[in-house]
């Protein structure tokens, strides 16, 4: 089990003053050399993040796994494919949203990620990873287009404030979990984990192979720094959230 670092928010920082600081890329290299086994960035349609010239420098410098989230439109793949990063996790994206707001409708674009963006993607050799929520049937198409893996939703888990309702959750992460890994796909998790609730999810969701979390640990590293943040989470995952 391992920490991927989305740092996104970096780049949401720099940007709001439209200077060249903070650096994302040397983020990066803050939270690989305190012991996250990668990153990740949401290079999105409007760039109200990270920038193309993030994205090759980050290419050029991430020691460990690149994760690419990234819209299923022709434009992403095209870079992608450019990057080559070791990952590309499909998310849905909507101009109105302040964040990504929940898994692929597998349903809905089951049809479209077939015919093109699988193919390019596996004619690449990129490894994929499609973002879906807690629900068997969107994890059953998932395995039927043949990706390597997915990444459980988990924001509906963060959010839930009764215990009922947390139980809840977690077992339909539960249930997702082991079906992905029934079906021999890869588990990877992320959205809305924070020092407060991965400790129980770690503990009570099997298979699960990497967490994927930006906002927290960067909102925990404005007060504690960044590497203090992150080799704090990685000690949370090493132990199994214990």
């Amino acid at each position: 089990m391992s920490l991927l670092v989305n740092i996104d928010h970096i780049a949401t920082l720099r940007n709001a003053r439209g200077e060249s600081v903070p650096d994302p890329v040397e983020g990066a290299r803050i939270c690989e050399e305190a012991g996250a086994v990668g990153i990740v960035f949401h290079l999105r349609e409007d760039r109200r993040h990270i920038k193309d010239h993030d994205v090759y420098r980050l290419k050029e410098t991430t020691r460990g796994i690149l994760d690419f989230e990234m819209a299923a439109t022709d434009e992403m793949i095209s870079i992608c494919n450019k990057i080559q990063p070791e990952l590309s996790t499909l998310v849905p994206e909507k101009r109105e949203e302040l964040t990504t707001e929940g898994g692929l409708n597998m349903r809905h674009v089951f049809d479209d990620l077939k015919r093109r963006a699988v193919p390019k993607l596996h004619d690449a050799g990129i490894k994929i990873s499609l973002f879906v929520d807690p629900n068997p049937e969107d994890i059953q198409l998932s395995a039927e287009l043949g990706v390597a893996a997915i990444e459980l939703h988990t924001g509906t888990y963060a959010n839930a404030r009764t215990e009922s309702e947390i139980r809840h959750e977690l077992q339909r992460l539960a249930n997702a979990a082991e079906l992905a890994h029934k079906l021999g796909m890869e588990v990877n998790a992320g959205h809305g984990l924070n020092f407060e609730n991965t400790g129980r999810f770690l503990r009570e969701i099997p298979h699960i192979h990497s967490v994927s979390i930006g906002h927290a640990l960067m909102s925990h590293a404005l007060f504690h720094g960044l590497a203090n943040s992150v080799r704090q989470m990685v000690d949370l995952i090493n132990s199994g959230g214990r």
